[in-house]
Order: C-alpha cells, then sequence, then structure tokens
C-alpha cells in the first residue's frame, strides 16, 4: 500500500484540524452551561489534554533536555492558542476571528522574507478570496476591524504568534513534531489557567464550584480524547511540511464549520451573507491543495513522457 506523501497528508492535517477548530465551540459552550465562566471553561478546555500529554512529555523528555531553541515553535504556538482563547473573552468574537485570521497574510510574508518562498498569484488570489469572505460575513456585525481594545489587540498578536510559531516548526527539524504537539497543548493550558486566575481576581469572573469543575471535567475527557488531542497534534503536523500562510488558509475552514454548525446546532444566523461569504473562504483554503494536486499531476506526465 502506497503511503501518502508528507505534505499531501500535511494538507489533510491541516484541513482537520480546521474542521475540529470549527465545532470546538460546541464542548465549550456545554462547560460554561455546566456551570463554569468562560475564562474557566477555557481553562479546562486545555488543560486536560495537556495532563493527558504528560506521559508524552516524559517520553520526549530528551528533546526537552536539549531542544532549547528548537522548542520555541511549539511553545509560541500554544501561546498564539492562549492569546485566541483570551481575545474570545474580552472583545467582540467576530473582530477577534477577523483579526486572529490575517495570519495567512502575516505567513505568506514570512516565507517571502525568510525562506524565499513566492507569494504566488494562486496565494494572492486564495488571501484575497478569504478576506473578501469574511468581510461578505463579518463586516455589518463589526466594521474593520482595526484593534480598539485589549481583546482586539490579543487577537491580532495570536494570528501574529501562531505565523511565527508555524515558520519556526517548519525550519526545525532538531525536535519532533510530537514535541512541539505536547508545548503546544502545555503552554496554552499554563496561559489559559493564568487568563483565568486573573479574570477571578480581579473580579471579572466567579470562583468555579468544585462540584461543578469536577462533573465537567468527567464527561470532558472523552471529547478531549477524541477530539481535541487529535486536533492538536494535527495542527503542529501541517506547519511541519507546509508554508505559514498555507497552514492560515487551511486553518480557515474553521470560519465555514463553525458557521455550519452553529446554524444546525444552535440555531444562529445563517443568511446570503454567510451562502455568499462561506464558500469564498472554503475556495480560499482549498486552492493551494489544487494546486499541488494540478503540480504533481503534471509532473507525472512529464516523467512518464
Amino acid at each position: 500500500m502506497r503511503m501518502m506523501h508528507p505534505d499531501r497528508l500535511a494538507v489533510f492535517a491541516g484541513l482537520f484540524a480546521g474542521l475540529c477548530f470549527g465545532i470546538f465551540w460546541l464542548p465549550l459552550r456545554m462547560l460554561e452551561q455546566s456551570g463554569l465562566e468562560a475564562p474557566w471553561a477555557l481553562a479546562l478546555f486545555m488543560t486536560i489534554p495537556a495532563v493527558m500529554c504528560l506521559p508524552v512529555a516524559w517520553h520526549l523528555r530528551r528533546d526537552y533536555l536539549r531542544g532549547g531553541r528548537a522548542l520555541i515553535g511549539g511553545v509560541l504556538a500554544g501561546a498564539a492558542y492562549a492569546m485566541y482563547a483570551a481575545s474570545l473573552l474580552y472583545t467582540d468574537v467576530v473582530r477577534a476571528v477577523l483579526l486572529f485570521y490575517l495570519m495567512p497574510i502575516w505567513g505568506f510574508a514570512l516565507g517571502w522574507a525568510i525562506l524565499g518562498d513566492r507569494i504566488t498569484r494562486s496565494r494572492w488570489l486564495a488571501i484575497g478570496l478569504g478576506v473578501v469572505g469574511m468581510v461578505v460575513i463579518f463586516a455589518d456585525d463589526t466594521g474593520l476591524p482595526l484593534p480598539r481594545n485589549m481583546g482586539d489587540w490579543l487577537g491580532l498578536a495570536s494570528g501574529m504568534f501562531w505565523a511565527v510559531g508555524c515558520m519556526l516548526i517548519l525550519n526545525e527539524s532538531r525536535v519532533r513534531t510530537a514535541t512541539h504537539a505536547v508545548s503546544f497543548f502545555l503552554v496554552g493550558a499554563l496561559l489559559t489557567v493564568a487568563v483565568a486566575l486573573w479574570s477571578t481576581s480581579a473580579g471579572h469572573v466567579l470562583v468555579p464550584d468544585a462540584g461543578a469543575l469536577k462533573a465537567a471535567a468527567i464527561w470532558f475527557l472523552p471529547v478531549a480524547l477524541v477530539l481535541i488531542l487529535p486536533a492538536g497534534f494535527a495542527t503542529v503536523y501541517a506547519p511541519t511540511r507546509l508554508n505559514p500562510g498555507v497552514v492560515g488558509l487551511l486553518f480557515m475552514t474553521e470560519i465555514a464549520v463553525a458557521a455550519v454548525t452553529a446554524a444546525i446546532w444552535s440555531g444562529e444566523r445563517f443568511g446570503l451573507r454567510e451562502v455568499i461569504g462561506l464558500p469564498l473562504i472554503l475556495s480560499a483554503g482549498l486552492i493551494e491543495p489544487a494546486v499541488m494536486t494540478w503540480r504533481d499531476r503534471r509532473a507525472r506526465v512529464e516523467r512518464t513522457a
């Protein structure tokens, strides 16, 4: 049985991660409905997968002992996720999403500046489709998403951190992909817990009830095992093979999946703007895989000619 090419597997990993991110809202909302306020729901959301990763971290301890700067990519990815999660708490969700998903622009710029990876016409087209799709869906709700508060700046910075983390992961072969993934979960958990503690000490949220916390953790265990852990590892595998901008475009499928699932399961709006904008966003994420497939086929034809 022929193995899938690593680049193609990375594309599927990025699409899978975007799909999973798109339904993360559902278990997160269930955690909130179980009696946890949003910061503590996010903290639990990241902490349980991180605890599950501890045996893997022990197995990978040599990477951590000798990794040094090679570990920074996974650390930045975890920090970016925590910042994105925090931005959802401290600004409008649509503004956080728009500012975070400027990431493909930062990613392609880094690829061009550091790797000499050209921003091709197909990539410019993908960026344009993605941005236009987001504007069509969100512009009436938020206007031009210039940062105006702490949450906005966190959303913008999280996209930048993601792009830099992806670039470092792509350029780093001294540690294993699993090590970056474990770092992603551990750092994300530490920072989301720190945000929850700060929010509580500042009086923004109440101390969580111990009984509600325990009950939520029990039913959330299989969710973490089946959904969040695979998504996290896919999130980190994609940038081991792909330009950071491409990774950002693949992750944008989150927006489409979230909109559709929220309309089905939560009765949220799904109107003309979504009908127009979501195909544009999906097209942006699928252009690069289509170009890769076309290049592969052309190369095979040339080899057999």
